[in-house]
Formats: C-alpha cells, structure tokens, sequence
C-alpha cells in the first residue's frame, strides 16, 4: 500500500515528494528515533501509551512517510474497547520537524483515516490538540463519558464515527484489546526503552 502525495507546497531544491506505506520491520529503529525526537525519551510515561505497551498496532493500520529513502513520519492504530464500545486508538502521529510544512502530517491523517475505514472500523479516538484534529472530523462530543487509564486533558480527548452512533452512550474506561506482541518482540522493545 504505497500512495505518492503532492505536497501542499510549491517543489524547491529543498523539498521532495514522499510516499506513504505500510510500515515496515526495518522502519522500527528510524521510527523510535523519530518517536524520541518528537515526543522526548519520556513519550514512554504518557497515558496513552498505557493503551499501546505489549500490543501490536490493529492489522494494516501502522503507516510510515518516506521521503528520498528516510523515514519522515509515522502514525499507528490500535484497537480499544471504548467503554465496552469496540475502537481504534490513533497515535503516535509524528512528523520530522524538518519536513512539518510539506503536507505530511495531513497525508499520513487521511490515509490511516481512510484504511480504518476501508476495514471496517467503526470509530477512532485520539488524545490531541482540537483545532489541529477538527479538520479530520475529530471533535469531543462523544467522548465526555470516557476515561483513560492515567491523567489526561477532558478537551483533548476526541473521536470521529464511521458509523454514526458507533460511540453513542459509550462510557466508561478505554482499555487495549489488540493482539499482544509475541513475547521474542515484547523484550525487544524492553530493551530498546533501556538503552
């Protein structure tokens, strides 16, 4: 699943196409470098993380953004029960800094967006910042009713349906429910976190 993006911006000597794919086994150390330098080496402790630790992203739904052969974004889905409602949690959403004005950020949004969709999800929740996620058809409507396992802002949790009133009613504690990564993986990431 490779997509070539036109960035929103005028092409200079500086800027360069990127492509959107799945992402891939050789992408992990790009990406965690990514992560690190987006988020800080404490993005561990984050609440949302709680969401992530020991699962694999849900099928088909962790992308990377490729420009001239280097990893420049990346975003994951995984799958939540929303209070006894079945979901995707979407984030990390990372873009190099570097590359923040040439669209990547929004391609990576609308792709991952539309892949949930296109397998059947019913709903995606996130933890960001409201102006930013609107566009997407983000906002906090249905998610008053919703906890996350750690301190968050009520403001910055927000959703969007595929299916409308997938979320309706939904209350309650956000838990994992995606595949558990195999436990070879598991030490893995461990190990990286300690290093």
């Amino acid at each position: 699943m490779t997509a070539f993006r036109k960035p929103q911006i005028a092409l200079t000597s500086k800027a360069a196409p990127f492509a959107i794919r799945a992402e891939r086994a050789a992408d992990v150390a790009m990406r965690e470098a990514l992560l690190d330098a987006c988020f800080g080496e404490n993005r561990h402790d984050r609440t949302c993380q709680r969401l992530r630790d020991g699962r694999a992203p849900a099928a088909g739904l962790a992308l990377s953004a490729v420009r001239e052969g280097t990893l420049v974004g990346t975003v994951r889905l995984w799958n939540v029960s929303a209070g006894g409602r079945p979901a995707l949690v979407l984030g990390p959403l990372a873009v190099d800094p570097a590359c923040r004005e040439l669209g990547i950020g929004a391609a990576l949004m609308q792709q991952a967006l539309a892949a949930a969709r296109a397998r059947g999800h019913d709903a995606v929740i996130l933890l960001g910042d409201a102006p930013y996620y609107a566009r997407f058809g983000f906002s906090a409507e249905k998610t008053g009713a919703l906890l996350l396992p750690g301190p968050f802002e009520r403001d910055r949790l927000l959703a969007i349906e595929f299916q409308g009133g997938s979320l309706d009613g939904a209350a309650g504690m956000i838990v994992p429910t995606g595949a558990a990564l195999a436990k070879r993986r598991s030490v893995r990431a461990l190990q990286a976190r300690a290093a």
